[in-house]
């Protein structure tokens, strides 16, 4: 047998472009055959398709059409987040442009464990990571004290970094105080690192109560990290940024905001002053792969002062020996906890730059209006009852007078018919529907028969027959 191509080298562009097109028809093939949003049947209908697929894992003998048939089987079995009706997580449609960049990267295959292995990408992400950073805080007084960001795999690795730098920053000992509202990955990672149950604050209307918040600080000894929310994953709700800061301030207390969601409203002169209160965060989470539309991962933890990031510096001969840093070669195990690391910042990059502030502001407004625009043919609606107008782009409700039983049955009958994906969220005691618009070529009539279709599956199901 011949060598397979390699991705980059002389013959590489050329045999990409061959499996390009496999992999486009492929994709199409299989958009064709799903039909909708999600695949029909439910989970053992796709796994048995899959397998079918698939075959043997490792043959003797390798299958030349390989990349044809699972690439299809791949695509019709996938939940399609360009689809309109696809609206049940943070889960973007990414650009096709950060897809393509995605691409190259891939070619390429830097890892970002050290400047032999990655010249021009390391440059690129410091670059970026100080843009981004800046967009969160401003310019520091001076090249040292430049506010940072570190590029990360999503929001559960960036509260992650800003537990483990709060710890060290404080001598190794923190406690985190959070709202009943925040992410499950801050109460996982205080306990990954070892650190005292998480002290939670009240959160009654879906946002960290300041009240709450001071009294809990007033009785509490330091160290102390309060992690507060830009954009819940139920409802996408921002939590009183401004009151909270100065309750931590008061009590000298270190800030984490989680703005894994929320943090794209940056990018919208129309929607910015809702994140008021960020730059007095010591870290704070963004996702790209939410309101940034990128592929899957983008996440950055931008830290306000950089000599926190000291705390995660490293030597590793083989990767950062003392005389290569000292002759000017970049050290860049002390920008991540990982080691081997894509260069997921080629993607942003390209869509930075290309869109700019206005065409990613734009972006936002879009997914925002249309979530206005949901919201407001639910609340017309006789038949449905709406939690609450969006914060952001997410939108709760519900058919009116239904069980929660009934709730969850139409959620579920609708992803096992593949027509519809939406998700769901528990809030003031009751189960609701959850639409996460982040697609902005959505339209009004998308919406309309989003709410059709979860009228029509509620009248098909018997109330108390209700299927598991």
């Amino acid at each position: 047998m011949s060598t397979p191509p390699l991705a980059s080298g002389p013959e590489g562009p050329r045999a990409l472009r061959s499996l390009l097109d496999t992999v486009l028809h492929a994709l199409d093939e299989g958009a064709r055959a799903r039909g909708g949003p999600l695949p029909a049947g439910g989970p053992d209908i796709v796994a048995a398709r899959t397998r079918e697929a698939l075959g043997e894992a490792l043959p003797d003998q390798g299958d030349p059409h390989a990349l044809r048939t699972l690439v299809r089987a791949f695509a019709e079995g996938a939940a399609d987040p360009a689809h309109p009706l696809c609206a049940a997580h943070l889960h973007c449609p990414p650009l096709a442009l950060a897809t393509a960049a995605d691409l190259a990267a891939s070619a390429l295959n830097p890892s970002l464990d050290s400047w032999d292995q990655a010249p021009a990408a390391s440059e690129l992400e410091t670059l970026v990571a100080r843009a981004l950073a800046a967009e969160i805080y401003g310019p520091g007084e001076d090249a040292d004290t430049d506010p940072d960001s570190l590029i990360t795999t999503g929001g559960t690795e960036s509260n992650q970094l800003a537990l483990l730098l709060a710890r060290e920053a404080y001598g190794g000992s923190v406690r985190l105080v959070c709202g009943a509202n925040a992410h499950h990955s801050l109460a996982r990672a205080a306990w990954l690192l070892g650190l005292p149950e998480p002290v939670v604050v009240p959160a009654p209307a879906g946002t960290l109560h300041p009240a709450a918040l001071d009294a809990a600080l007033s009785r509490l000894p330091g160290p102390l990290l309060v992690a507060a929310t830009a954009g819940t994953t139920d409802a996408g709700l921002i939590d009183p940024l401004p009151e909270i800061t100065a309750r931590c301030a008061a009590h000298g207390a270190r800030l984490h905001i989680d703005a894994a969601y929320g943090g794209g409203l940056l990018f919208s002169d129309r929607h910015r002053a809702r994140l008021t209160g960020l730059d007095a965060a010591d870290t704070v989470t963004l996702d790209l792969h939410k309101l940034g539309w990128q592929p899957v991962a983008a996440g950055l933890l931008a830290v306000k002062n950089p000599r926190d990031l000291t705390a995660l510096r490293y030597r590793a001969d083989y990767l950062n020996a003392t005389d290569d840093t000292e002759a000017g070669l970049p050290d860049l195990l002390g920008r991540s906890l990982r080691t081997t690391r894509r260069p997921d910042v080629l993607k942003a990059a390209v869509t930075l730059k290309t869109l700019g502030r206005s065409g990613l502001g734009a972006l936002v407004d879009q997914v925002c209006a249309r979530a206005r625009d949901f919201a407001a043919l639910v609340d017309e609606h006789p038949g449905f009852e709406l939690h609450a107008q969006p914060a952001i782009s997410t939108v709760l409700f519900r058919p009116a007078g239904a069980t929660d039983d009934t709730v969850a049955a139409v959620r579920r009958a609708l992803l096992t018919d593949g027509r519809a994906v939406l998700g769901r969220a528990r809030l003031d005691g009751r189960l609701w529907l959850k639409a996460t618009l982040l697609n902005p070529t959505t339209g009004p009539d998308d919406l309309a028969a989003l709410l059709r279709l979860v009228a029509a599956r509620q009248a098909t199901l018997v109330e108390g027959h209700t299927p598991r």
